[in-house]
């Protein structure tokens, strides 16, 4: 199985792009890794919060396969703690997905399509991030994740 992760628009901040490089070559010892930056919906001052997320969920929808798992991060979601997590992706890489996506949406979040489409809700925090931020603590996460699940020395209880 494949892990992506999926983002709306690009990665701005130099230090946040290094960041992300540190942490998706050391998951790329673990599983196939891809990440994917869709582009922002061109769009001007009288675009409603409802016309970007409509234009960002067709683009979403038309990038997913039949066998992809799609798992949103939404401040919504259910949160976990970073164990709870290792063993909530121990379950899914032993599921028949062919790629387990995780998707950092827009400023406005998703449509009602693509919740429908997911599998899961994810949060964080109770806190909020920026969507740039969210990108370097959820890869962070993710290789904790699978450190503890290696029984490796990175994460201390």
């Amino acid at each position: 199985m494949k892990i992506a992760l999926w983002m709306i628009g690009k990665t701005d901040l130099e230090y946040l792009k290094a960041g992300m490089q540190i942490y998706e070559k050391r998951l790329e010892r673990y599983f196939p890794f891809e990440k994917l930056t869709l582009p922002d919906v061109k769009r001007s001052k009288k675009s409603s919060p409802s016309y970007v997320k409509e234009a960002e969920s067709k683009l979403i929808l038309s990038k997913l396969q039949s066998g992809d798992a799609l798992v949103l991060l939404d401040e919504r979601g259910r949160t976990f703690s970073s164990t709870d997590f290792a063993q909530y992706m121990e379950q899914q890489l032993y599921q028949s997905h062919r790629r387990l996506i995780f998707l950092i949406g827009g400023a406005y979040g998703f449509s009602d399509e693509v919740y429908k489409r997911a599998i899961q809700k994810i949060s964080l925090s109770k806190m909020t991030f920026s969507h740039q931020m969210v990108r370097l603590i959820f890869l962070e996460q993710l290789y904790r994740a699978m450190s503890i699940l290696n029984n490796e020395p990175y994460h201390h209880e």
